[in-house]
């Protein structure tokens, strides 16, 4: 195995998982390198905000998930890429050598500039940010319904969401549902006339990248959970008292930002040319150009699928590509002619709008409604990592669906702990019961 290839992997995400699994038993030393030690299905991780799932749901240790004789999982983070020397570089100074590299270190949210903002409207990304914004739906809750002040309710019972792609209207609608049918029955105090839950969005629509009619229909959906939908809005000012939309200023203690994406550093890495969000624009078998031992894949890549448009940060098409590069680095390690370029086949987009509810884009089939939830349930079951990540989110959802309950309310402190408590604001209480 000393005169193996090298093969060194950056990111578990769906891209670097589908390239690590295709080189798995093949004649070459592949690393794959991850600063955390599961592989994440992030599609789901607002019900892990929402306390419809929990975190090992939709979350798998990643030794667990691939085995193979030539393959070492490292946990490490990546600060930098020494192209000369082809050395991938560490914060803990454990550099790694490659022949190939492929970067799938996936995207990270933008704020446009206003990185302040970041201090008072978290993100969702990670498990922690999941686990946080739980923390904060639910003790808001908790501290609504022993205090006496209204404007103090008013605002602890305002819930933002900034941002109406996918990712947006997933969340706000599935805050609606966990406020309205899974919490407002058990906290005898809280009257609902003081529950707001408010998407807000810069653009004239939601779900911009559907169409028309799919996208009227979630922002109809959405209407009728009781989210009161804002276009055209853009947000001026977020701090820890609420949002200035537009010119109108609303007090809230939960600003939840689901707005723009722009790719992780690996660009600066490496010295590449960049799109605007910062991904590596790369050539159309997914190398860099200049540096064809390198490859960039899924979020981390610009991708022009034809013209001037690139392909969406969307799994599929992180793991097609990361499928693909790993076929193309074995076609030149066998010294095989080079594979023809990538081509993407599209699988549809989908969003899910609470209960019963959700569009799906498939070309020509275009769902919505139960029948669009049905098959964005089937799809989001089949892609999770294995059998029991399945058998797990299916129980949970049948019991949600049945009984409008929560299977993972907890308050465990993450938010207090990463924020100590500097007034009645932030007073935790814990509550189980589902």
């Amino acid at each position: 195995m000393s005169t193996s290839k090298r093969i060194v992997i950056v990111g578990t995400g769906f891209g670097g998982l589908a390239a690590a699994k295709a080189l798995a038993g093949k004649a070459c030393e592949v690393t794959l390198v991850d600063r955390s030690n599961h592989h994440l299905f992030q599609p789901l991780l607002y019900q892990v905000a929402t306390a419809m799932l929990s975190p090992a749901d939709i979350a798998t240790a990643t030794r667990t998930i691939i085995r193979a004789q030539n393959l070492r999982i490292v946990m490490a983070e990546v600060i930098g890429v020494d192209v000369n020397k082809k050395r991938l570089l560490t914060k803990t100074n454990d550099d790694l050598p490659y022949d190939y590299l492929v970067l799938a270190t996936g995207a990270d949210y933008s704020f446009f500039g206003n990185d302040e903002w970041a201090l008072h409207a978290p993100v969702l990304k990670s498990l922690e940010d999941a686990l946080t914004i739980r923390e904060k739906l639910l003790s808001n809750f908790e501290q609504a319904e022993r205090s006496k002040d209204v404007a103090r309710i008013q605002k602890l019972l305002t819930f933002i969401v900034v941002g109406a792609g996918p990712t947006g209207v997933e969340m706000a609608g599935a805050v609606a549902e966990l406020a309205k049918t899974a919490l407002t029955r058990d906290f005898k105090s809280i009257d609902t006339k003081h529950l707001r839950i408010l998407l807000v969005e810069a653009g004239s629509t939601a779900l911009s990248a559907f169409p028309e009619g799919l996208s009227s229909y979630a922002i109809q959906a959405l209407r009728t959970l009781g989210v009161e939908v804002h276009l055209g809005r853009p947000v001026k000012t977020i701090t820890d008292s609420g949002i200035m939309l537009g010119n109108t200023w609303i007090a809230s203690n939960s600003v939840i930002w689901c707005a723009g994406t722009q790719a992780r550093p690996a660009a600066t890495w490496i010295g590449a040319e960049a799109a605007r969000n910062k991904a590596i624009i790369v050539n159309d078998d997914c190398s860099v150009p200049g540096n064809p031992e390198i490859f960039a894949i899924g979020d981390v890549a610009c991708y022009q699928a034809d013209l001037n448009r690139p392909l969406p940060g969307i799994a599929p098409v992180a793991k097609q590509q990361g499928a693909y590069v790993a076929k193309a680095i074995l076609a030149r390690i066998q010294g095989k002619p080079s594979v023809p370029p990538f081509k993407y086949r599209n699988w549809g987009t989908m969003a899910v709008i609470g209960r019963s509810h959700a569009v799906a884009d498939f070309g020509k089939i275009r769902l919505k409604g139960f029948t669009g939830w049905l098959a964005w349930s089937l799809v989001h079951l089949l892609l999770l990592i294995d059998f029991r990540s399945r058998t797990s989110v299916y129980l949970n959802w049948s019991w949600a669906w049945f009984t409008r309950g929560r299977s993972a309310r907890l308050l465990t402190g993450v938010q207090r702990k990463k924020n100590p408590p500097s007034n009645a604001d932030y007073d935790y209480a814990t509550e189980s019961k589902s």
